[in-house]
């Protein structure tokens, strides 16, 4: 069960059909409840079970007798995330869209994600959000202004930005005082993720646009409008990097500052002008301490261009992506630990589907947005739990649990890092966590990040256990016809 209500969120862009599947909700972490199990007075910095040397990848690293075997090689990543976009309703196909939209086509991608909320909502300050407040961003809709037919439009997203619920940037919150889980708060885009623009704002700042994995609105002046040969030629061909860090951030510069200092998450692959002079500085640097990329712009009227940037060398990029194997699935995952917790892709971090999402993107591995569309995938290697599935079925399933399964309860997503003292143990973004105490009181912390923990000790509520509840294991591997 999730720590917070939610409300469903739109999947694909069925355009045969006019069809909009509905998501579950991006994770909000649940909240644990008492468990049988208890903390004892060395458990690290008061977490049950833990100690120091598991917040480390090398230890669990150290544990595998074969750490570098390949999981999945470039040809059968390629021929997953061929499935993943055959397959799953959550994937969108930008070029399958029309030339023209017609008016019911965006009407019901924006009545699928925009719906007038049903329960008070707080500001920052706690003061709850007025209905002039929500008349006004309901106005900011603009669906009166929806034309019988729409030409399409395709954009590069030139800068890190919010998807959001309505087009607006106020923060609103179900509770007052509990400020982290903004109900406008979608998800995010990144540098170079192609969009297609299906609707624009009343007043004209944001626009409304499908991208491969949501569908949302976004801030305008992050978007750069071009034809579909730029869009989709972007990086197509030729040396690229990709961000293997948790973030990386180009060179500052002020002769162009639309690429100075931009975040790149883990997975962004940017192309490389392997040809650039090398006594010609970029935007007034010599760039032969860095990698010389390119990267979406977007002018004052809007229009997309491209420039060239610094990636310093200090900066944790690859000439490919990584490849899929048990260390560099522990690698990329701690490279993310202690990162705060951030509900959609705020904070500039990310939430728990997000998290395993730009670990496997590293690799090239294509996963859905959501947690609910993970959980249930169709081209992923998927083991299905019910509530007939017993105490036998479930515990023998976590025994044998991989480096890197994805292990799905109600509205989150951990990933498995391997066995020890007798439980498997997890990696995840959660926003708290709750067991007994060695005094046999309830512990209550407010981990708010990515974390590790022990998988059976927690629990889902006062009586089911993580392990009761678990829905589904995902498992990345060569796909067998079943």
């Amino acid at each position: 069960m999730s720590a917070t209500p939610v409300r469903p969120r739109p999947r694909r862009l069925a355009w045969a059909c006019w069809s909009l599947l509905i998501a579950a909700p991006l994770c909000a972490a649940p909240a644990f409840a008492l468990g049988a199990a208890t903390a004892s007075p060395q458990d690290h910095a008061g977490v049950i079970g833990l100690r120091e040397d598991y917040l480390s990848a090398a230890h669990w690293i150290a544990q595998m007798s074969d750490p570098d075997r390949v999981i999945l090689d470039r040809a059968g990543i390629a021929a997953q995330n061929a499935r993943m976009r055959q397959l799953d309703a959550s994937i969108h196909d930008l070029r399958a869209l029309p030339a023209t939209l017609p008016r019911d086509f965006v009407r019901a991608q924006i009545e699928a994600i925009s719906r007038p909320p049903t329960r008070t909502l707080y500001d920052v300050q706690g003061k709850p959000v007025d209905a002039a407040q929500l008349r006004a961003i309901s106005d900011n809709l603009a669906m009166d202004r929806i034309a019988g037919t729409r030409p399409l439009q395709y954009g590069l997203v030139v800068h890190r930005a919010a998807l959001r619920a309505f087009p607006t940037g106020l923060r609103v919150f179900s509770s007052s005082g509990d400020t982290d889980i903004d109900r406008f708060q979608e998800s995010a885009l990144f540098p170079g993720d192609a969009v297609a623009v299906l609707h624009e704002s009343a007043d004209g700042q944001w626009l409304f646009v499908a991208s491969e994995r949501y569908v949302a609105w976004v801030e305008k002046r992050f978007v750069g409008i071009g034809d579909a040969a730029q869009v989709f030629g972007y990086g197509a061909s030729g040396p690229y990097r990709v961000i293997t860090g948790a973030t990386a951030t180009t060179t500052y510069t002020p002769e162009e500052p639309r690429v100075s200092r931009l975040q790149l998450d883990m997975g962004v692959r940017v192309p490389v002008l392997a040809d650039w002079p090398a006594q010609q500085p970029v935007n007034g640097q010599q760039g032969h301490a860095a990698h010389v990329i390119q990267l979406p712009v977007r002018d004052d009227q809007g229009r997309l261009g491209f420039a060239p940037a610094l990636l310093p060398r200090s900066q944790d990029s690859s000439d490919d992506y990584l490849a899929l194997t048990p260390r560099n699935l522990l690698t990329q995952a701690f490279k993310f630990l202690g990162e705060r917790y951030g509900w959609g892709h705020s904070y500039d971090t990310r939430d728990c589907s997000g998290f395993v999402s730009e670990v496997y993107r590293s690799f090239g591995v294509l996963l859905p947005r959501n947690t609910s569309a993970q959980a249930v995938s169709p081209a992923l290697d998927r083991i299905a739990f019910g509530e007939k599935d017993g105490k036998a079925r479930r515990d023998a399933a976590v025994d044998a649990l991989q480096v890197g399964d994805l292990v799905y309860i109600p509205g989150h997503v951990m990933m498995t890092i391997g066995h020890a003292d007798g439980m498997a143990w997890m990696i995840h973004d959660t926003s708290g966590g709750s067991w007994f105490g060695a005094d046999g009181k309830r512990v209550q912390a407010h981990l708010n990040g990515v974390s590790v923990t022990p998988l059976q000790p927690m629990m889902a509520s006062d009586t089911a256990s993580y392990v009761d509840r678990i829905t589904n294991i995902q498992r990345i591997r060569p796909h067998t016809t079943k």
